[in-house]
């Protein structure tokens, strides 16, 4: 095991905090926050009808002047953030930043737009809040790649609590010293492990909403004045060497070209509603259908992936097969591949719990297998590989060489309007709410008045 660097002088969290408290987001990087608000909000809408939405909501003990996007109640902050980041995670369809992985948004958004009703923010506010926080956040992941999930935590869990306590640290106007405080108490509230991945429990679901909370209640304590330590980063007993012991990190990657290379402008928005590596497999599954082969034709198909993806998406092989449900269906890669293969897209319709006991779907599943490519650039590229063997003899093999919606290729404008759409349309919002709110989060977005109601049912 690696043995971390000495502490840092200065330390971390007070340059974080200074960036966070006088940062001036890029024009691109704000335009890519107003996409983030418009698909957070969509995506916890559509989730409002589950069982897991449900079950948050029934949890919040507190009334107050917050929206439960979605629900006529109103909650307390911490209530708030809690439920709108389980519901906008929950169904594994929010965006990604390649080089962690980490899902800012279903974080960050929710813990800003409560402490934005609860103090009655500016959706200006609330736009500085979104890009500190998210920025942070990708950069956090970036510290000791892959080692934060290598001891069985999930780094949005862990990376979201420190990220959300600077977002509502900058949204609030906090000084540095604030700010710096809450970055410090935040990391001892910073928790979520990875054995959701064994039964396809709702645990992730909870992480996104759970860091929320966490930030805004290390923020309003920095407020009031309780204290963290300054070297909660770096130290002895900081966040890396609990949650990533494994690699050596490097601050650098962090702290390098902080407040002028805005590197949430690189985020990628997701096609389809399930675990990001899978992404750009799906895409070959869904070429491959769309060359004319039927699922009766094919013998085996033989995946090349990143080492770094097995644990989680192709292990163990046999119960990727055959998800329990359909939550767990969209970490498991030949299931995601075989509902695009089958059903020409990967939606929230593809992954209930009776489609992932769908005998078509299980039998061509069991087709898919990986073998490991030692030169394959996860978690730098996310990129997605199939080699199908067909009953005639013949090969044909597919290659998709980045994440479509990341970086390298964007989801439009229009395509991000339809998955909004179409994810009010699941959450049951008619043509009349669905224009009602795109007003509404345009206003945010340009810096006017926060008003939620039309997000309420």
């Amino acid at each position: 095991m690696n043995q971390h660097n000495p502490v840092r002088t200065p330390p971390v969290a007070p340059q974080l905090a200074a960036f966070a408290a006088g940062a001036r987001p890029t024009a691109a990087a704000q335009a890519v926050c107003g996409r983030l608000i418009f698909d957070i909000v969509g995506l916890a809408v559509a989730a409002r009808g589950t069982d897991y939405v449900a079950a948050a909501l029934a949890s919040a003990v507190n009334e107050g002047p917050c929206t439960a996007l979605g629900h006529g109640r109103r909650l307390g902050v911490y209530d708030a953030a809690l439920v709108n980041g389980t519901a906008a995670h929950g169904e594994d369809y929010d965006d990604t930043f390649e080089g962690g992985p980490v899902h800012a948004g279903a974080v960050v958004v929710p813990a800003v737009l409560a402490i934005a009703e609860q103090r009655g923010l500016s959706g200006e506010a609330v736009m500085r809040g979104i890009a500190v926080g998210t920025e942070i956040m990708c950069r956090l992941s970036l510290v000791a790649p892959q080692a934060t999930h290598k001891a069985g935590f999930h780094p949005t869990a862990i990376f979201g609590a420190p990220a959300a306590a600077a977002a509502v640290g900058a949204a609030l106007g906090l000084g540095e010293d604030a700010i710096a405080r809450a970055l410090g108490i935040s990391a001892s509230l910073a928790s979520g492990i990875i054995e959701y991945l064994a039964d396809g429990s709702s645990t992730k679901r909870l992480h996104a909403g759970a860091a929320a909370q966490s930030g805004i209640r290390a923020a309003l304590l920095a407020e009031a004045g309780f204290t963290g330590p300054v070297t909660v980063f770096e130290g002895a007993h900081g966040l890396y060497k609990a949650f990533a012991p494994s690699k050596t990190p490097e601050f650098g990657r962090l702290l390098d070209g902080l407040g002028e290379n805005w590197i949430l402008e690189t985020l990628a928005f997701k096609p389809y509603a399930c675990g990001t590596m899978t992404q750009p497999f799906v895409d070959c599954a869904i070429r491959l259908a769309r060359e004319g082969v039927k699922a009766d034709d094919i013998v085996s198909i033989i995946c090349k992936v990143g080492e770094g993806t097995v644990h989680r998406l192709w292990e163990p092989l046999a119960d990727k097969h055959r998800p329990p449900n359909g939550y767990a269906g969209k970490f498991s890669t030949p299931y995601c591949m075989a509902v695009g293969f089958l059903s020409g897209e990967a939606g929230l319709g593809e992954f209930t719990d009776e489609r992932a006991h769908d005998p078509e779907v299980r039998r061509l599943a069991a087709k898919v297998s990986y073998e490991i490519n030692p030169n394959d650039e996860y978690p730098r590229n996310f990129s997605g590989h199939l080699k199908a063997v067909l009953a005639d003899g013949s090969v044909r093999e597919l290659h998709q060489p980045h994440m479509r919606g990341g970086a390298k290729e964007p989801l439009s404008d229009g395509e991000l309007a339809d998955k909004l759409e179409a994810n009010l349309r699941f959450g049951g919002f008619d043509s009349g709410r669905i224009a009602a709110l795109r007003s509404a989060l345009q206003a945010i977005v340009a810096g006017g008045t926060v008003d939620l109601a039309a997000a309420r049912s």
